[in-house]
């Protein structure tokens, strides 16, 4: 591949920086990186040599990744604990299928019901003829 200079901006200083073609925009996205860093010192110490704004600047940026890894490996950890608990549920053997006993119902039961809802018919039907009449 053939290499390009690009400019970049950082802290309010501009370098040319040599990149591999088709690489622009990451040169760029890291410069952005850095610079917002070097505004910080910039806003907060003022003007200072361009080896130490960019020693600054990218210890800065390191303390953030450092940070950010220490979450990442966090979360996979996380993620490695969840994946073997999930497992562990999948392989563990089913349940016991737990007893249910339903009571029975005497037939005399049923059968005295059926008389009493067949008598409360015969006494509904004697008042609507008594009423009608």
């Amino acid at each position: 591949m053939t290499q390009i200079e690009v400019s970049i901006a950082i802290g309010g200083r501009t370098f040319d920086v040599a990149c591999q073609q088709g690489e622009e925009q990451f040169l760029h996205s890291a410069a952005a990186l850095l610079d917002t860093e070097a505004q910080v010192l910039v806003q907060q110490i003022g003007r200072m040599p361009e080896a130490r704004m960019l020693l600054m600047a990218g210890l800065m940026l390191a303390d953030k990744t450092a940070g950010l890894e220490e979450r990442l490996r966090e979360a996979e950890d996380m993620i490695a604990s969840l994946d073997a608990q999930l497992r562990d549920a999948r392989d563990a053997p089913s349940p016991e299928p737990e007893r249910v006993e339903v009571p029975v119902i005497p037939q005399t039961v049923n059968d005295t019901l059926a008389e009493i809802a067949a008598r409360a018919e015969a006494l509904a039907d004697a008042v609507e003829e008594k009423a009608s009449a």
